[in-house]
């Protein structure tokens, strides 16, 4: 028989998870999802109504995949998130028309005052590490083709010239929004004077990551990052990109899809929790698809439901720490961590003493399921919005099983313990006609880049000489 103060940990648990019901979806729910992301997806594409649709479907003119003849050093910057990296990729010839990749690379932060300030000051600080990497590699006498791996939303003109729409993930350096971002790191680098480069390509960070896997599988024909933030971008049909001319085979297209819900399309699905994050986000009411599956927001979205469970007398007593009714103090890495610990519940434990509470099991219990909850569905919310992109491609190719490789790249997707399992298992169960390959990139971003670089080096004859 159970006595009293076990029934009631036993009760707790089951009211907890009464709370924590709110965040399953239901196969409809994710179907009504895909769905309508693919509508909006479709209103991106067109050119009447393009600019009142939320996913911008933005052609990136990244038109051929690489074919394995690009030789030559390049130079690659990555600008996505708070880390900011330098990449040297030497590109050669391998075995059997097969490329030989070599890379080095260095991460540098970026100070707050060059993410919030001025564009000048960001880029005259993306000049600086750019010049301090060249002296480090010997390299300042050489003019390198260079390529810009940039992971906000861009409207592109040409592979190496686009209009920065918005800033997210944190970043509002004024200036920048509405100016070309190529043109900005050029005048920079003039600014300076110490070294010179040739800037041939700018992408982002998904179309990086894709053209990078396909290095290593030809059907590699989907990019996706889940990190700090969300996105995807896919080979689409060239007659159904109305913003670029031309009806001739495929164009790479960035969904921008984490504005995906900007116009209303999540709302039902919208928790408490979601709209306190949006309200104190620096972009309130936009984003709203990743703020529900991005890692800048995660453990924020934790954090409240944690307080929730307080408020309710479900945790600690009924009694928060200070720490944890900080705004932030409950880190994504925590999310991974908790979800990780082996079940003596010592890791959970240790988490939350650092945040200042003393847990008894039964809170280290309902704690995981709370971290459980939240990062299920993520997974199960970005599993429908790629569902959507690859159902998609399926019927606008006629094909009846649709064989195709997703390149994914970000800290949410490789670092979580069980996320990419979950997500994986629910795309399958949405895309019966599809056999999917997931493949993680490595070193994605800067060596997609660098591919892109050879590519339109290659094109403008700039190689082999």
């Amino acid at each position: 028989m159970l006595d009293d103060r076990a029934r009631m940990e036993v009760t707790k648990k089951e009211k907890a998870e009464q709370i924590l019901a709110d965040f399953q979806l239901q196969e409809a729910d994710l179907k009504k999802v895909m769905r309508r992301m693919q509508k909006e997806m479709a209103r991106g594409l067109r050119l009447e109504t393009h600019e009142e649709a939320s996913v911008k479907m933005l052609p990136t003119y990244v038109r051929s995949t690489p074919e394995g003849s690009e030789v030559g050093d390049f130079l690659s910057l990555d600008l996505g998130g708070t880390n900011f990296r330098v990449m040297l990729v030497k590109v050669g010839e391998g075995e059997e028309g097969q490329w030989s990749v070599t890379t080095k690379h260095q991460m540098y932060s970026i100070p707050e005052d060059a993410m919030t300030g001025t564009a000048e000051m960001l880029f005259d600080y993306i000049s600086e590490c750019i010049s301090d990497f060249l002296d480090k590699h010997q390299m300042k006498h050489k003019k390198l083709p260079l390529g810009f791996t940039f992971s906000f939303p861009v409207r592109h003109e040409d592979i190496d010239k686009g209009i920065l729409l918005n800033w997210t993930k944190g970043f509002k350096a004024s200036g920048a929004e509405g100016n070309n971002i190529v043109g900005l790191l050029r005048d920079a680098i003039k600014r300076r004077g110490d070294f010179e480069m040739d800037v041939v390509a700018m992408v982002n960070d998904t179309v990086a990551t894709m053209i990078s896997c396909y290095y290593e599988d030809r059907r590699c024909e989907v990019g996706m990052i889940v990190g700090t933030g969300c996105n995807a971008c896919y080979m689409e049909e060239m007659q159904n990109v109305e913003l670029v001319e031309g009806d001739e085979g495929r164009m790479c297209v960035n969904t921008e899809w984490g504005a995906f819900g900007d116009s209303g399309e999540l709302d039902e699905f919208l928790l408490e929790y979601d709209r306190v994050v949006d309200e104190n986000s620096l972009n309130p009411g936009q984003q709203l698809y990743e703020k529900l599956i991005g890692g800048k927001y995660m453990g924020e979205l934790v954090r409240l439901v944690l307080l929730k469970l307080v408020d309710e007398n479900l945790l600690f007593r009924g009694e928060a720490s200070e720490q944890l009714r900080t705004r932030g103090a409950f880190e994504t890495r925590f999310v991974s961590q908790v979800e990780s610990d082996s079940g003596d519940r010592k890791q959970i434990y240790n988490i939350l003493s650092t945040l200042g509470l003393r847990p008894s099991a039964t809170d280290c219990d309902i704690v995981r399921r709370a971290c459980e909850s939240v990062s299920t569905r993520a997974a199960h919310m970005c599993a429908a919005g790629l569902a959507g992109v690859i159902n998609r491609m399926r019927e606008s190719r006629s094909e009846d099983v649709m064989r195709i490789t997703v390149g994914v790249d970000g800290s949410v997707y490789k670092l979580h313990p069980s996320f990419k399992e979950r997500f994986h298992a629910s795309v399958r169960r949405l895309t019966p006609s599809c056999e999917i390959t997931f493949i993680e990139s490595e070193e994605g971003s800067g060596r997609g880049a660098a591919l892109i670089s050879a590519v339109a080096c290659k094109k403008a004859c700039m190689l082999g000489q």
